[in-house]
């Protein structure tokens, strides 16, 4: 009984900081979500003990929402422009070709 110990895993090759560009580059508006998220948590932080009189609870749960607002609507925002760019701004030519059969049928 033999083992092979010499496995070649490439997927592990890569480190977190080089997946993380490649991701930013794919998805440019997720590290800007993340990036506001942090900036919002960070900001509740600071404002915690200058609250008032609004309880803990209620203060917390403010922060919490606007940062899943802004990480939702950056979310969206990316997503939008995810769309634009794959079928509006450069669509494929079978994408033109339906196009051009659907309206050649309606005509």
């Amino acid at each position: 009984m033999s083992s092979n110990t010499d496995v070649s895993l490439s997927s592990y090759d890569e480190d977190q900081g080089s997946k993380l560009i490649q991701k930013a580059k794919e998805a440019p508006f997720v590290p800007i979500g993340m990036a506001g998220f942090a900036a919002i948590v960070a900001y509740g932080l600071y404002k915690l003990k200058n609250r008032g009189s609004t309880k803990m609870s209620i203060h917390l749960i403010h922060m919490r929402v606007a940062a899943q607002g802004f990480v939702v609507g950056a979310t969206t925002v990316g997503m939008t422009y995810s769309m634009y760019r794959e079928y509006w701004a450069k669509p494929s030519k079978s994408w033109k070709r339906r196009c051009f059969l659907l309206l050649v049928r309606v005509a």
